[in-house]
């Protein structure tokens, strides 16, 4: 009998302790939710500001509308350069003529 009422009393104990560690455990699973949670809004908020300055953002407008005319710029650029190069290789054409005489 005695036997009996120590493991009752052990027993009794043990689900004490379990339903203390149950406690504890859906606290630290209610924090963890709410960090979750929280997480979860400042994704929200990074994904509408990182979708904000997407494709047609005021930024991106902006940043297209000067490549296009860096662009444009390059091609007189080039133009330019080939035109110079022309003109260069008809002047060393004359001066070598010039030369033979």
């Amino acid at each position: 009998m005695i036997d009996l009422k120590n493991r009752y009393e052990v027993l009794i104990k043990k689900v004490q302790h379990l339903g203390n560690r149950i406690t504890e455990l859906e606290e630290e699973n209610f924090k963890l939710k709410r960090v979750k949670d929280e997480a979860v809004g400042e994704m929200t908020i990074v994904k509408g500001i990182v979708k904000g300055i997407g494709m047609n953002s005021p930024e991106m407008k902006k940043a297209k509308k000067e490549i296009e005319q860096l662009k444009a710029d390059l091609a007189r650029a080039k133009e330019d350069h080939q035109f110079d190069n022309i003109v260069h290789a008809k002047e060393i054409k004359e001066i070598r003529k010039g030369k033979k005489k």
